[in-house]
């Protein structure tokens, strides 16, 4: 009996063991399990993040782009009393600025971080809209127009390189180009309702337009603000002045210009080309002003553009596809035949010109964006893409004077169309030069 008992004691003592290291291993099964799926709802949420970094871009893009300023400054500069010289000067002195502050604010981008450099953008945004509206001669305009290049600067890299390397984060940067064409279609849509709202209030007031303006401006900052810092790769290193800072991204964007020529060609070759359509964008306000047209009549045909320019940017991938490298010349010839059109002044013939030059604008700009990515580093695309910013400055500070001085003097519809002529030709002498090379 007693050894029976033994025997069930054993027994039971053996099966306590087995029911305890049983649970043992159930629990820990369980914990590894819970570890498993915590690290990946960590992932999930920790690639969410930076997913909704796209989300409040789209929102400051929105809003940043609902500024009437760009359908109505040509008219406001002229109400003021400046001729076409002088507001060609005060656009050749944003650009300059924009050039002077383009690489260290790409420096600034790349070394502080995006989120905050676009932060610093959205203010001084809002400080020229304030020295706009209380302007009232040549040197206050172009102060505002200074602070706003700033501003720019401050942002141009800085929100391409943050949506980028978020998507990256998330390991979703194959989608960047159809990301990039919804940027696109967001600043078409806005700049659509700014256009016809601009023209609407400057028609009544200059002064409630840009009131609006600031108030819009402010507005955008708060997107921002809840945005986080996406990670990118960066050189760590000693402790250096700012000045050492740019001096290092001059040389590295050189550097890096000279070992691809393919990043200058295409830098080189964008820049003339979007410089061009912007002349004709601007310029458009004066030429139909000039044909007898109201703010709010200019202001709807902006926005028919900016519709048509909507589609494009739609479509940009398609036309990529299908076309490939020939969607560049494409483009370049039909704004380059765009400002011929405007010689014979006839609403409808220039209207649908217009229309056409900003469609192949809007399809050329994430086409461009899409190239330059694939061949910048990470640790520099912030930098470089200021770079390319940089180089449409040097084209516009050419263009964009010029062709107000000689507007002065010859006519604003002859210079239109003598500079489709030159840009029909020059893209001519390219292509030729190209197949030799």
């Amino acid at each position: 009996m007693l050894r029976k008992r033994g025997i069930i004691d054993d027994f039971q003592s053996r099966s306590t063991v087995y029911v305890q290291t049983r649970r043992l291993w159930q629990e820990w099964g369980i914990k590894m399990k819970r570890k498993q799926w915590n690290h990946r709802l960590k992932s999930i949420k920790h690639k969410d993040r930076y997913l909704k970094n796209i989300t409040l871009d789209y929102m400051s893009t929105f809003i940043t782009n609902l500024n009437m300023q760009s359908s109505i400054w040509v008219l406001y500069l002229a109400y003021c009393g400046l001729n076409l010289a002088q507001i060609g000067l005060v656009e050749g002195i944003y650009h300059a600025t924009s050039i002077l502050f383009e690489i260290p604010s790409g420096a600034v981008a790349d070394l502080l971080g995006r989120k905050k450099s676009m932060v610093l953008s959205r203010i001084c945004i809002a400080l020229s809209c304030m020295i706009m509206l209380f302007a009232q001669n040549f040197w206050y305009f172009a102060l505002g127009f200074m602070v706003q290049a700033l501003g720019n600067n401050l942002n141009s890299g800085s929100e391409e390189a943050l949506v980028y390397d978020s998507m990256k984060a998330a390991g979703q940067e194959a989608r960047y180009m159809s990301v990039c064409g919804r940027l696109n279609v967001i600043i078409e849509v806005s700049q659509g309702i700014a256009t016809v709202a601009g023209g609407i209030l400057a028609e009544f007031s200059y002064f409630w337009c840009y009131s609006a303006c600031l108030v819009i401006a402010v507005l955008a900052l708060l997107p921002v603000i809840l945005m986080v810092e996406a990670p990118y790769v960066e050189e760590r290193g000693r402790q250096r002045s700012v000045w050492e800072v740019v001096a290092v991204h001059f040389r590295t964007c050189f550097k890096i210009l000279r070992s691809d020529r393919r990043i200058l060609k295409l830098i080189s070759y964008y820049s003339v080309i979007f410089a061009a359509e912007t002349v004709l964008f601007f310029y458009s306000q004066q030429y139909y002003y000039e044909l007898g047209y109201n703010k709010i009549q200019i202001s709807f045909i902006l926005l028919v553009m900016g519709g048509v320019s909507c589609i494009g940017a739609v479509l940009s991938e398609r036309i990529y596809a299908a076309l490939g490298k020939k969607t560049a010349q494409t483009g370049a010839c039909v704004i380059a035949a765009a400002f011929l059109v405007y010689g014979l002044q006839n609403l409808f013939v220039s209207i649908a010109a217009f229309t056409a030059a900003g469609f192949f604008n809007a399809v050329l700009y994430p086409v461009q964006s899409e190239q330059l990515n694939s061949l910048i580093p990470s640790g520099q695309r912030a930098t470089l893409i200021s770079v390319n910013s940089m180089f449409f400055s040097i084209a516009m500070i050419l263009l964009f004077p010029l062709a107000g001085f000689l507007a002065d003097l010859w006519g604003l519809t002859a210079v239109l169309v003598g500079m489709g002529g030159v840009l029909l030709g020059g893209l001519g002498v390219w292509q030729y030069f190209m197949k030799e090379a």
